[in-house]
């Protein structure tokens, strides 16, 4: 049986195969199931105990507990053990019992990428409730998974998940190569990794995605992506991504086509307001009024007529404090964190508008933008975002409406220069085969 197993599936660091031999009377067994989706305990007390007590003969306890059963058709031999079935041979039949575990109550629950509709758990810090859930959601022999230990001091435990048959082996490659690449003491969290792993320092937009998420996982899975799980984080690791991979969320395959478009293109209006917003506001008033009917751009001038400095002052004084606020928000103890940081944004802005010191109009843009900002399904991808408004308000300070197009016209320049382990990053449609020349250059 293991001969005929190690042909049929891909090898896989959960896969158990081994052959039991007792020391006395010299019979023979041969195991095999999926580690994770089996109770060990059930294989314990009803197979290994009994076999190697040799109390009475171990195929009296195959053929009289109802928990065995014979097997006859060797084609069902996946099926069953990606159903969490232990498979045992012994004296040539070939038995199947019945030790799947679920571990769903065992995985909390989404905290990052909520959604309404879609699966409420997410994988756990424990890597065999994780590969528990994963195998669940994504049922093939092709699902792959290795393991490797990171770290010299922390012996780290990471494990590699790709499907055999689809992931392009040249990807693969590349991400060992890095990994194997890694020299440092400790590493306890999945950021720390994506940093490692991200061999441009200075890049804008990240090329990892980070998800809690096991349908994300298990689609990605099914992309031909790869998975990176790694012990006592609760985040997987997906690559390679393209830019679009950020903007969607897991709920888009679960609601109509129609509103799945809408939330997309609010989205990008998003994205498009927490970038270009402050900036724009600068070069308008500063450069461009013209460009508003003359009642508007009266209304806008009116609006900071008490504002005793430019307008680029007054927008850096907004940001400074928003930025404050979404710190202090991760920062402050749960429980108060909601309700200090809403009042103490509520009292700023109200207090530094009535002081003179920003306009009302300034207190709409940054509202709009702050809110905008978290539209984006994708934290890491949200993080990225915060940042790029501040090369735009700069560049539109000394060139106005012309220098915010420049700037996000070399962001989109920047976008389509990028890569992620060998894949376009800006891709939008076509699969693309990572050439042998990009694979030098397939930074993350």
């Amino acid at each position: 049986m293991l001969e005929r197993l190690k042909i049929i599936l891909s090898p896989s660091e959960d896969l158990i195969q081994k052959e039991l031999t007792h020391p006395i009377n010299k019979q023979k067994i041969e195991l095999a199931f999926y580690l994770p989706l089996v109770d060990e305990g059930k294989i314990h007390n009803f197979i290994t105990v009994p076999f190697s007590k040799n109390e009475y003969p171990i195929s009296s306890l195959f053929q009289s507990n109802s928990n065995f059963y014979v097997v006859e058709d060797p084609a069902s031999w996946i099926d069953l053990m990606l159903r969490g079935q232990a498979l045992i041979e012994h004296q040539n039949i070939i038995y199947a019992f019945d030790a799947m575990q679920y571990k769903y109550n065992e995985a909390p629950p989404t905290q990052v990428e909520s959604s309404i509709r879609a699966p409420q758990h997410s994988i756990s810090e424990d890597p065999t409730i994780a590969l528990n859930l994963i195998r669940n959601a994504y049922m093939t022999p092709e699902l792959t998974v290795d393991q490797m230990q990171v770290g010299t001091i922390s012996q780290t435990s990471l494990y590699i998940l790709y499907d055999q048959r689809k992931v392009n082996q040249n990807t693969l490659k590349n991400v060992r190569s890095k990994l194997d690449a890694i020299h440092l003491d400790l590493i306890n969290s999945t950021g720390e990794l994506e940093r490692l792993l991200s061999s441009k320092k200075y890049q804008l937009f990240p090329t990892l995605l980070m998800t809690e998420r096991v349908d994300r996982i298990s689609r990605a899975l099914s992309l031909g992506k790869i998975v990176l799980l790694l012990k006592g984080s609760q985040y997987a690791l997906i690559l390679p991504v393209t830019f679009f991979d950020f903007i969607h969320a897991v709920e888009d395959h679960y609601e109509s086509f129609w509103m799945t478009r809408l939330l997309i293109v609010v989205r990008y209006i998003a994205l498009f307001i927490t970038v270009s917003l402050p900036g724009l506001y600068i070069a308008v008033l500063s450069y461009n009024p013209e460009i508003f009917r003359l009642q508007l751009a009266f209304s806008l001038v009116a609006s900071r007529s008490v504002v005793p400095y430019p307008s680029f002052i007054e927008v850096f004084i907004m940001l400074i404090m928003i930025e404050m606020l979404l710190e202090s928000s991760i920062r402050i103890p749960r429980f108060i964190g909601p309700a200090s940081t809403t009042v103490g944004g509520l009292i700023l802005g109200s207090a530094v508008q009535q002081a003179g010191l920003v306009s009302s109009v300034m207190i709409i843009v940054t509202s709009l933008m702050a809110i905008s900002n978290f539209v984006l399904p994708v934290y890491s991808m949200t993080l990225a975002v915060r940042f790029l408004k501040y090369p735009i308000i700069i560049i539109a300070i000394f060139f106005g409406l012309a220098g915010v197009c420049v700037g996000l016209y070399f962001y989109i320049v920047y976008l389509c220069s990028m890569r992620s382990f060998g894949e376009y990053y800006f891709r939008i449609r076509g699969k693309f085969t990572p050439q042998e020349g990009d694979i030098g250059q397939a930074g993350a």
